[in-house]
């Protein structure tokens, strides 16, 4: 049988404050999502200030990077690019950048999803916090 790793509470800690420590260094009011390899949540915080749907969108964002496993911008990309059928894709619902998968020898054990700033910036958030892994 096949071994692979996965995301401690830990680690899970480690991402959450590295995101939340960019994000405040910013000023950006956001919600932060980390999710497993299934897209189950592990972690949610809402910043002071962040609206209210970012604790939904983030979430989503990151759902979709881990079951996918490459970051919800390109799911953005191919709708905007005019193949608005993915729309229709079976249980993403977050296909918006902001969602970042965390890979780890060779898989996906799980995401970071953003919401809050602008998209880029969410995506800068989510990345900052997986950096924190090393």
């Amino acid at each position: 049988m096949k071994q692979k790793p996965f995301l401690s509470l830990d680690e899970v800690k480690r991402i959450a404050a590295a995101a939340e420590a960019e994000a405040l260094a910013n000023q950006w009011a956001v919600s932060i999502a980390i999710v497993d390899d299934g897209g189950h949540l592990l972690w949610l915080q809402r910043l002071d200030g962040a609206a209210a749907i970012s604790a939904q969108i983030a979430p989503a964002k990151a759902h979709t990077a881990a079951l996918g496993r490459r970051e919800s911008k390109v799911y953005e990309d191919i709708i905007n690019q005019g193949r608005v059928s993915f729309l229709s894709a079976p249980g993403l619902n977050g296909l918006l950048e902001g969602g970042v998968p965390i890979l780890q020898d060779g898989f996906c054990v799980g995401a970071v999803g953003v919401s809050g700033v602008k998209s880029s910036e969410d995506a800068q958030i989510a990345r900052a916090g997986i950096a924190a892994l090393g």
